[in-house]
């Protein structure tokens, strides 16, 4: 999970399309499956299949950089806005306290709040 700078409500209308389909793209060269996506205005949620091997910053760094570079190069309001598209912080945790279930039915919640009951 990661945020704009400033949580600002940015992800919406044609720029999450186009986000959508950068994070899909650089899951498919990476050899990664995204499990789930959640896109919020001010947050997106990905989770995200990948090998042992792959570090959780080597994710968000892959992620993060090639959406900025590409959506700040194609949507000039994002560069009028914000002097870099993503926070530099994110979140990140790996299946196994918790089922991978319980993490897509997480995301999948995000657009349907206020959450009652789990899986």
């Amino acid at each position: 999970m990661w945020c704009p700078k400033y949580r600002r409500p940015v992800l919406v209308d044609d720029i999450a399309v186009r986000l959508r389909e950068l994070l899909h793209q650089v899951a498919d060269e990476q050899g990664w499956t995204i499990e789930a996506l959640e896109l919020m205005p001010d947050h997106v949620h990905l989770f995200v299949r990948c090998g042992p091997d792959t570090s959780p910053a080597r994710i968000a760094n892959r992620f993060k950089g090639r959406t900025s570079r590409v959506l700040r190069s194609e949507f000039g309001s994002l560069r009028s806005r914000l002097p870099t598209l993503w926070s530099k912080s994110y979140f990140a945790a790996t299946v196994g306290r918790v089922s991978q279930d319980t993490i897509r039915w997480y995301i999948d919640e995000q657009t349907t709040r206020p959450v009652k009951g789990r899986p």
